[in-house]
């Protein structure tokens, strides 16, 4: 029994690898492991490469194959002996061959069965049986598991053949133990486990990122759906209020001229009575002036001078003409204060139908409101109807600007102005800020403009007034949009980006402002009203009048009424 321990715990030395039964005609190889013959022929006739099934140490030529002696006599008396042979491993689960796409085992010898664990160490694949040493064994307990994988090349360096088992930080890549020594000596690198579970969080955060990207675009796209259904409802409102409305109007126009018809019928009618007795009488009075007439001639001819005498008095005396036979006909019934209101209805209607329909989100996603706006006016007592009188704000005043006239005069000098402290105060830059708000409306107004350098334009409340950054300057940040006037040459600027103007030049400049369509355009006012730019956006918020002045240069606001010329 003394002899019996320490032979039993030698079985594993004495267990073929391949067959994971006791060595039969068992042979050595040159990295020392040791198959049955039958086994290992087997298993090299089916492979291209000759390597060992339990180390994978690939030969460059097939070795000669000798059966060990020494090892057979040993397993020969240890048949012998009234020692109990090694506990064979339990017997493996049922297991099932490998299928299309299934992951083979790479040490069955005739039919594949599917692999259940790939070894990283090993860098093979091992059905249930053949899997087995690798718990058993204490020289492959230690080797890295992992679910099968087909792609175990892969995991080699290409350079040095060797598994890839750390990650350079510096060159974030995966490299082998020889790499580390060698090219990447002196970098960062840490165990794959380790970068694994950085990145791991890395993409936690990704995908939580994903996840965030996903539910803002699910939620917009939900809130344009329902934006776009409520346009829809609001299109269907709109078209059956504008037929009502214009249904209503073709029905008063029908009934006025259905009105208007049967009074000049009306009209006609007593008129024709009225001519018709006058003619009645007219024509009694014809047939007896010829009655008179004829009797008048046969009285004339008569020889008998006592008759003619006697009957010359009674005879020539006509009846007296009454005033019913005076009588003038009405031929014309038109009316010129008709034709000119038909005349104006009729120019409103054309107006009306040249109207554009403007298209306003209150806010992002809402629905969009439409809206009927007329036409942007022509003359410039077109303009002048939407006149908006401003007055320019001293504190926003640059010091270097003087105010006057009201505060409607604004100019540039060489001397400050004692203005007092306000938060609202351009510090640096000579510009100033009117005082009105202008929003939800259309706006005109003028200026007269006097030196070589000033911008006219309009500016969001939250335009920069502190700092000398030239993105604080009118037209030169998102906040604000103007017309700069250099040496009489004219630009526009928005967002820091200048568009050259060519034109005559004009020292009065006209601005006309439709909010809601989201419309800014300047004019070179003479005696035409010239279009210098139009900028076409979207306002969001209330915008203030402002000015940008250099030195020895002044902006008058124009105080104007419809009646201007």
């Amino acid at each position: 029994m003394m002899a019996e321990a320490p032979l039993c715990g030698l079985q594993d030395e004495f267990t073929c690898s391949v067959c994971l039964d006791t060595l039969t005609d068992p042979v050595s190889i040159p990295c020392g492991h040791n198959f049955c013959l039958k086994c290992l022929t087997d298993c090299w006739d089916q492979s291209q490469e000759c390597s060992c099934p339990q180390c994978r140490e690939n030969f460059t030529t097939r070795p000669a194959l000798r059966r060990n002696n020494l090892l057979n006599e040993v397993i020969k008396k240890l048949k012998k002996t009234t020692i109990s042979p090694p506990p064979l491993p339990p017997t493996p689960p049922p297991q099932n061959y490998a299928g299309p796409g299934d992951v083979e085992c790479d040490f069955c010898t005739s039919k594949k069965f599917r692999a259940v664990k790939s070894c990283l160490t090993c860098l093979a694949s091992y059905c249930q049986t053949h899997l087995q040493p690798h718990y058993e064994g204490d020289a492959l307990k230690h080797h890295k598991l992992v679910d099968p994988d087909r792609n175990l090349k892969e995991k080699l360096c290409e350079k040095h053949q060797k598994s890839l088992e750390m990650f350079c930080k510096t060159d974030q890549m995966c490299i082998c133990m020889m790499c580390g020594m060698t090219e990447h000596n002196g970098h960062k690198m840490v165990e794959l486990e380790k970068e694994r579970e950085e990145k791991q969080k890395q993409l936690g955060a990704t995908l939580s990122d994903i996840k965030r990207r996903f539910e803002e675009r699910e939620k917009t796209l939900n809130e344009m759906r329902r934006a776009m259904e409520e346009m829809k409802m609001s299109v269907v409102r709109e078209v059956e209020e504008n037929e009502k409305s214009f249904t209503t109007l073709i029905r008063c126009i029908e009934e006025s001229q259905m009105k208007l018809t049967e009074r000049i019928r009306e009209q006609e009618k007593r008129e024709m009575e009225k001519a018709k007795g006058v003619m009645e009488r007219l024509e009694n009075g014809i047939e007896e002036l010829k009655r008179r007439e004829a009797e008048l001639k046969d009285l004339s001819e008569t020889k008998d001078h006592l008759h003619f005498l006697q009957t010359f008095s009674s005879r020539c005396v006509l009846p007296a003409d009454g005033d019913s036979l005076s009588f003038t006909v009405t031929t014309d019934f038109s009316s010129e204060d008709l034709r000119k209101e038909l005349s104006g209805l009729t120019k409103s209607l054309e107006k009306i139908s040249q109207w554009v329909i403007m298209t306003r989100t209150p806010s992002a996603h809402e629905a969009p409101v439409f809206a009927l706006q007329p036409p942007e006016p022509q003359s410039r007592d077109d303009f002048l109807k939407y006149f908006c009188p401003l007055t320019l704000d001293i504190n926003t005043a640059h010091r270097y600007l003087r105010l006057s006239e009201g505060n409607n005069k604004v100019s540039c000098e060489r001397t400050k102005t004692e203005y007092p402290d306000h938060p609202d105060r351009f510090d640096y830059w000579p510009q100033v800020l009117c005082r009105e708000a202008l929003t939800g409306t259309r706006c005109y107004w003028e200026v007269e403009c006097s030196g070589d350098f000033m911008s006219i334009g309009v500016a969001y409340k939250g335009l920069s007034r502190k700092g000398d950054g030239k993105e604080y300057i009118l037209g030169n940040n998102d906040k604000s949009w103007c017309l700069r006037c250099y040496h009489s040459q004219y630009s526009v600027w928005h967002k820091h980006k200048r568009t050259v103007i060519s034109a005559p030049y004009s020292p009065r400049i006209g601005v006309y402002l439709d909010w809601p369509a989201g419309s800014l355009s300047f004019y070179s006012v003479s005696h035409t009203m010239t279009l210098l730019h139009r900028f076409n956006t979207s306002f969001t918020d209330p915008l203030y009048p402002g000015f940008y002045l250099y030195l020895n240069s002044s902006v008058t606001i124009s105080h104007l009424t419809p009646c201007d010329h």
